[in-house]
């Protein structure tokens, strides 16, 4: 096995997204490898945590150990609860036919 893993790391804004791609020695976690992408120079709000880390969409701890050709992604904390938003969405859409 290959002393050095591809991997991406990768943080998304509405309007401003960014993708690094790195070499990275095996054994590397998701939490190193926020740290050597730099992106958190970049966006000082980003705080890798046990809740906003995953690979390939899927959670994961900052210790996971990375493979070859994961991409890591640091997800943004989620502001309304998508539940909440669509009984608002429901409710105002009865409200309204009810004028009707």
């Amino acid at each position: 096995m290959s002393a050095l893993i591809e991997i991406e790391v990768t943080y998304a804004l509405p309007k401003k997204q960014i993708l690094k791609c790195l070499k990275v020695p095996y054994g590397t976690t998701v939490a190193q490898a926020v740290q050597l992408s730099g992106i958190r120079n970049e966006f000082s709000e980003i705080q890798p945590d046990n809740k906003n880390l995953g690979i390939f969409g899927k959670i994961v701890k900052p210790e996971t150990v990375l493979r070859n050709h994961d991409r890591v992604e640091i997800y943004r904390p989620i502001i309304v609860d998508p539940k909440e938003k669509r009984r608002k969405r429901v409710k105002k859409v009865i409200a309204s036919n009810k004028m009707n």
